[in-house]
Formats: C-alpha cells, structure tokens, sequence
C-alpha cells in the first residue's frame, strides 16, 4: 500500500488541527489549543486504491520558525491553509511560507493551497477573502490546486485530502520514472 507524508502549514489559528481533526475523526474541535507539532493517522481510497496518509500539524507561530522545517523532511505534499476570515494569513502565503518553503528547498513537492472557515461567509458583516482572490492566488503561487473547505461543516474537507493526496501520488509515479539516454 502507497504511503503519503502531508504536512499542513500556515498561520497560527487559520484552522489545520481543526481541519486534520475533523477529517481523521469526524468531529469538530470545539476548543482552540495551539499546536506545536501532531501527527494523524488514516486512509483514502484514490482512484480505486488505498493509501496510507500520514498528516502532520505544524505550529504557525513565529515562535516555532526554527523548528517547525524539521518536519518538512519526507513530505510529499503540502497543505498551504489561510483562513478566509484572516487577511494577512492571506498575504502571508506569499510573504512567508512560500519563501519558507523555497528557504528549505521544499519548492519542488507539490502543494496545494487551501481557504478555511469558508463557514463564516454566511457572517455577512465580515470583510472575507472571496473564491476568486484565493484562486488567484493559487495560480500565482504554482499551485497543484485550490480547495475552499470548513473543518466546522466538513464542506469541501475530503477534496482537501482527496486533491493533496493525488498532488503526492503524481509526483512520485513521476519520480519513479527513469530514462535510459
């Protein structure tokens, strides 16, 4: 069985454990812990096959920019979460963690970019970054894709999964081919 590393980064309090939690446990965090480092455990069905996912939650504050990288080792895709809620974990995808990840020579494992609490655009009095800023943005940054979800509501959750997976699985059958010159 085919085993995949993700690892999800972004700002602090823009959503990953929740999202990680309420895809492996279908159920939805009600408290906010800030996260240091965690790891997750399932599986995916993708395109008939079964793959071992292993996903790790990173700390998105500044605290932890030393350490955080040691998990970047044997990733094969990255999850790049801004909460739609929160402008400048928006901006900071550019600012900082597109440049973390070329600063660690991660540039060449698949990412996919990914809004969060998309819940909280029925809150009609807040400012929130719309679908087409974030697909934008994913065109911007080389994205393998966009996915808009809530880890509250489950929408849009699996295709975060579903599509960072596939990012991972094509990456490798692509590094496993060799050419004889």
């Amino acid at each position: 069985m085919l085993s995949l590393k993700l690892t999800a980064i972004g700002d602090g309090s823009v959503g990953k454990t929740c999202l990680l939690i309420s895809y492996t446990s279908n159920t939805f965090p009600e408290d906010y812990s800030p996260t240091v480092f965690d790891s997750y455990e399932t599986h995916i069905d993708l395109s008939g096959s079964k793959i071992h996912l292993s996903l790790t939650d990173t700390a998105g504050q500044e605290d932890y920019d030393k350490l955080r990288p040691l998990s970047y080792h044997s990733t094969d895709a990255f999850i790049l979460c801004f909460s739609v809620a929160n402008h400048p974990s928006f901006i900071n995808i550019t600012q900082k963690w597109i440049p973390e990840l070329k600063q660690h020579k991660q540039l060449d494992v698949p990412f996919i970019l990914v809004a969060t609490k998309v819940d909280l655009r029925e809150q009609a009095h807040l400012k929130l970054i719309g679908e087409p800023e974030g697909r934008a943005l994913a065109k911007k940054i080389g994205a393998y894709g966009y996915v808009e979800c809530s880890a509250k509501t489950q929408t849009g959750l699996h295709e975060v999964f579903k599509l960072a997976a596939e990012a991972a699985r094509n990456k490798k059958k692509k590094s496993k081919r060799c050419s004889i010159l």
